[in-house]
Protein backbone atom coordinates (compact mmCIF):
# COMPACT_ATOMS: atom_id res chain seq x y z
CA UNK A 1 0.00 0.00 0.00
CA UNK A 2 1.03 3.35 -0.74
CA UNK A 3 1.14 5.91 2.38
CA UNK A 4 -1.45 7.82 0.85
CA UNK A 5 -3.91 4.98 1.87
CA UNK A 6 -5.16 6.82 4.93
CA UNK A 7 -8.34 7.89 6.65
CA UNK A 8 -9.91 10.71 5.04
CA UNK A 9 -9.48 9.66 1.32
CA UNK A 10 -12.33 9.97 -0.60
CA UNK A 11 -14.37 8.50 -3.91
CA UNK A 12 -17.45 9.37 -6.08
CA UNK A 13 -19.00 8.24 -8.74
CA UNK A 14 -22.23 8.76 -10.68
CA UNK A 15 -24.21 5.63 -12.08
CA UNK A 16 -27.19 5.30 -14.79
CA UNK A 17 -29.76 3.22 -13.29
CA UNK A 18 -30.06 0.14 -15.96
CA UNK A 19 -32.75 -2.45 -16.43
CA UNK A 20 -30.24 -4.95 -15.54
CA UNK A 21 -30.09 -3.58 -11.98
CA UNK A 22 -33.88 -3.81 -11.29
CA UNK A 23 -35.64 -5.69 -8.72
CA UNK A 24 -36.14 -9.08 -11.09
CA UNK A 25 -38.59 -10.95 -9.02
CA UNK A 26 -41.47 -8.32 -9.22
CA UNK A 27 -41.58 -8.32 -13.24
CA UNK A 28 -42.43 -5.37 -14.71
CA UNK A 29 -43.02 -3.65 -11.25
CA UNK A 30 -39.07 -3.80 -10.73
CA UNK A 31 -37.84 -1.19 -12.65
CA UNK A 32 -36.25 0.34 -9.71
CA UNK A 33 -32.62 0.09 -8.39
CA UNK A 34 -32.39 -3.30 -6.23
CA UNK A 35 -30.78 -3.67 -3.09
CA UNK A 36 -27.95 -5.77 -3.97
CA UNK A 37 -27.32 -3.84 -7.16
CA UNK A 38 -27.05 -0.42 -5.37
CA UNK A 39 -24.22 -2.17 -3.39
CA UNK A 40 -22.60 -3.21 -6.46
CA UNK A 41 -21.98 0.35 -6.68
CA UNK A 42 -21.02 1.41 -3.54
CA UNK A 43 -18.20 -1.45 -3.71
CA UNK A 44 -16.98 -0.31 -7.42
CA UNK A 45 -17.20 2.94 -5.88
CA UNK A 46 -14.60 2.41 -2.73
CA UNK A 47 -12.78 0.33 -4.91
CA UNK A 48 -11.60 2.42 -7.59
CA UNK A 49 -11.26 5.37 -4.61
CA UNK A 50 -8.79 2.52 -3.10
CA UNK A 51 -7.03 1.93 -6.15
CA UNK A 52 -4.27 4.79 -7.05
CA UNK A 53 -3.54 4.19 -3.71
CA UNK A 54 -1.81 0.39 -4.16
CA UNK A 55 1.37 -0.85 -5.00
CA UNK A 56 1.33 -3.46 -7.93
CA UNK A 57 0.36 -6.32 -7.21
CA UNK A 58 -2.32 -5.47 -4.68
CA UNK A 59 -5.57 -5.02 -4.70
CA UNK A 60 -8.87 -4.52 -2.53
CA UNK A 61 -11.82 -6.74 -1.65
CA UNK A 62 -14.85 -6.05 0.57
CA UNK A 63 -15.30 -7.58 3.04
CA UNK A 64 -18.38 -5.93 4.88
CA UNK A 65 -21.24 -3.86 3.64
CA UNK A 66 -24.10 -2.41 6.20
CA UNK A 67 -25.88 0.11 4.53
CA UNK A 68 -29.92 0.74 4.20
CA UNK A 69 -31.69 1.09 0.76
CA UNK A 70 -34.19 3.97 2.19
CA UNK A 71 -35.76 4.98 -1.22
CA UNK A 72 -35.86 3.82 -4.78
CA UNK A 73 -34.63 5.05 -8.08
CA UNK A 74 -36.20 4.29 -11.54
CA UNK A 75 -34.40 2.79 -14.46
CA UNK A 76 -33.14 5.82 -16.16
CA UNK A 77 -32.24 8.07 -13.02
CA UNK A 78 -28.72 8.94 -12.61
CA UNK A 79 -27.45 8.30 -8.44
CA UNK A 80 -24.16 9.17 -6.88
CA UNK A 81 -22.23 7.18 -4.83
CA UNK A 82 -19.92 8.95 -2.12
CA UNK A 83 -17.33 6.94 0.16
CA UNK A 84 -15.25 8.30 2.50
CA UNK A 85 -12.52 6.28 4.36
CA UNK A 86 -13.25 6.64 8.26
CA UNK A 87 -10.84 4.08 9.92
CA UNK A 88 -7.82 2.04 8.91
CA UNK A 89 -5.90 -0.71 10.72
CA UNK A 90 -2.91 -1.45 8.61
CA UNK A 91 -5.05 -3.09 5.29
CA UNK A 92 -8.44 -3.25 6.57
CA UNK A 93 -10.15 0.17 5.73
CA UNK A 94 -13.68 1.24 6.55
CA UNK A 95 -15.68 3.90 4.15
CA UNK A 96 -18.65 5.98 5.33
CA UNK A 97 -20.80 5.68 1.64
CA UNK A 98 -23.68 7.44 0.69
CA UNK A 99 -25.63 6.68 -2.11
CA UNK A 100 -28.04 10.21 -3.51
CA UNK A 101 -30.90 10.72 -5.87
CA UNK A 102 -30.55 14.62 -6.56
CA UNK A 103 -30.72 15.89 -3.21
CA UNK A 104 -32.19 12.83 -2.09
CA UNK A 105 -30.25 10.32 -0.07
CA UNK A 106 -31.56 6.89 -1.13
CA UNK A 107 -29.11 4.69 0.43
CA UNK A 108 -26.29 4.83 3.29
CA UNK A 109 -23.79 3.09 5.71
CA UNK A 110 -20.84 0.92 6.02
CA UNK A 111 -18.45 -0.86 3.91
CA UNK A 112 -15.54 -2.44 4.68
CA UNK A 113 -12.71 -3.45 2.04
CA UNK A 114 -9.15 -5.14 2.98
CA UNK A 115 -5.80 -4.44 1.06
CA UNK A 116 -4.44 -8.54 -0.30
CA UNK A 117 -1.70 -9.06 -1.85
CA UNK A 118 -2.80 -10.77 -5.27
CA UNK A 119 -0.30 -13.80 -5.30
CA UNK A 120 -0.79 -15.03 -2.32
CA UNK A 121 -4.48 -14.21 -2.51
CA UNK A 122 -4.44 -16.40 -5.48
CA UNK A 123 -2.62 -19.42 -2.81
CA UNK A 124 -5.87 -19.31 -0.80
Amino acid sequence: MKSTLTVGISHEKTFTVTPEMGVKHLGEAGGVLSTPSMIGLIEQTCLEGMTPHMDPGEQSVGTMVHVWHRAPAKTGDQVTCRCKMIEQDRRKCLFEVQVDLGDARIGDGTHERFVVILEKFRQG
